[in-house]
């Protein structure tokens, strides 16, 4: 588990990388998962296949067993924009379920999805009856705060191979907490997201995630294939992302 440090002195707080804290399902304790089994049903969904939709109201929540989903949202000028990647252990669709509230953004399955579909009625009564697992909620809503800060601070004031360096080494540790490193300590990314994606998720366009990645690759951070990255030092994508390596 990597710890919260602070910046170098001098450093923009948009380059530290922090590992992400256990996942909902993981901090659940087994009597906690035996119950919302039972509260849920099984479903599987194929890649590309919407999880729930942007505008629709809300009236279930969504734990993902296995399998990768992306979020993102359709502003008024129609541009789609990538907001967040969930995988193994996440909720998915419960911001809408717990604020009464029409779906703020659209999940669509990256991979072939196993998740568990609860209905909004019965997680709330989980809720009620394991009052420790609102905790493990409001803790997912502040983590998905400070990502959504990190990433506007870092629209801000990085550049665009180094808001990539960010995002790549971001994914990476979620990566390997599902999938341990390589012998050789590299990562492989496992959302299989397109360079098209990158660019949405880092306000940038398929041209500059080009460059970016071409410029990562040159220093080694990183080898990349279709629909494939992989990191390769990450302590130097880290160093790079903080502007402590030049390029």
């Amino acid at each position: 588990m990597i710890e919260r440090t602070p910046p170098p002195r001098g450093t923009p707080s948009t380059a530290v990388i922090v590992q992400r804290p256990e996942s909902f399902w993981d901090a659940l304790d087994s009597a906690q998962r035996t119950a919302l089994r039972e509260a849920a049903r099984p479903r599987s969904y194929a890649a590309k296949v919407p999880l729930c939709y942007q505008g629709d109201e809300s009236d279930h929540i969504i734990i993902i067993e296995s399998g990768w989903a992306k979020v993102a949202s359709v502003g008024e000028d129609g541009r789609v924009v990538v907001l967040a990647v969930r995988g193994p252990g996440d909720l998915v669709c419960e911001s809408a379920v717990l604020g009464s509230r029409h779906r703020s953004a659209t999940v669509t399955a990256l991979s072939p999805l196993r998740a568990l579909v609860v209905p909004a009625a019965r997680f709330t009564a989980f809720l009620d009856a394991h009052p420790e697992a609102w905790r493990l909620v409001s803790g997912t809503f502040v983590q998905r705060l400070d990502d959504a800060d990190r990433r506007l601070q870092a629209h801000v004031s990085a550049k665009g191979a180094q808001r990539l360096a960010l995002l790549l080494a971001g994914l990476a540790e979620l990566s390997a907490r599902h999938v341990p490193p390589s012998p050789d300590g590299s990562i492989e990314i496992a959302p299989p997201l397109s360079q098209e994606e990158l660019g949405s998720w880092m306000d940038a366009s398929r041209e500059t995630v080009a460059r970016a990645l071409n410029t990562l690759r040159r220093h080694g951070l990183v080898r990349t294939g279709w629909r494939r990255t992989v990191v390769t030092d990450l302590p130097g994508l880290r160093a790079y992302a903080a502007g402590r390596r030049s390029g």
